[in-house]
């Protein structure tokens, strides 16, 4: 399963959506997901790529990681994956 379809899925498990439910355009907003299912979906992402998300969830229109659609939290997943090998 590709970094994308994962992601997808820990999304779409996050708003109880199937992943096909779920695309690049998507806001997390649209989805459903609040700020708690936010900070859910961070450590689902960050258990499942081994990685560390820079997000502050205190402050999460000051974080570093786009999280503005779907596509860019995969682009900037995609990035961390590949920063970490």
């Amino acid at each position: 399963m590709s970094i994308n379809d994962r992601v997808i899925a820990i999304i779409a498990e996050q708003a109880v959506l199937e992943p096909s439910d779920v695309t690049h355009e998507s806001t997390l907003e649209d989805l459903g997901i609040d700020s708690l299912g936010l900070v859910e979906s961070i450590f689902a992402i960050e258990e499942e790529f081994d990685i560390s998300i820079p997000f502050n969830a205190n402050e999460t229109t000051q974080s570093e990681f786009d999280l503005s659609n779907v596509a860019a939290i995969v682009t900037g997943i995609e990035r961390l994956v590949a920063e970490k090998v």
